[in-house]
């Protein structure tokens, strides 16, 4: 059974950053994306990165391009998502989620297929951009 840890997430100022983390556990192969989403509430669930595992090939959401990047351990079955310059708008709690059949792509919106394509979830870790 894949299981995915977030951690990360916390308070921090206008302009600041924060990297959170995605830990996996019971992989069982290397082909699969991670994703990153947030949902601020009120709002719907916001695709905002995606990896592909096998390759790190790694794409963004128009709102955070050039701010966030995406990375991977393998070694340490985690992925990262760095998070520079931070907006007020940035704060939401944050989820990773991998789909064993999903694909990355440009053509997404947030560079991720949509949430029906994940196969499993974190608990989510709240970002709070404020002063």
């Amino acid at each position: 059974q894949v299981q995915l840890v977030e951690s990360g997430g916390g308070l921090v100022q206008p302009g600041g950053s924060l990297r959170l983390s995605c830990a996996a556990s019971g992989l069982t192969s290397d082909y699969y994306a991670i994703g990153w989403f947030r949902q601020a509430p009120g709002w719907e669930r916001e695709g905002v990165s995606c990896i592909s595992y096998s390759d790190g090939s790694a794409y963004y959401g128009d709102s955070v391009k050039g701010r966030f990047t995406i990375s991977r351990d393998n070694a340490k079955n985690t992925v990262y998502l760095q998070m520079n310059s931070l907006k007020p708008e940035d704060t939401a709690v944050y989820y990773c989620a991998l789909g064993e059949s999903a694909n990355c792509g440009p053509y997404y919106s947030g560079g991720t297929p949509p949430p029906y394509e994940y196969d499993y979830w974190g608990q989510g870790t709240q970002v709070t951009v404020s002063s």
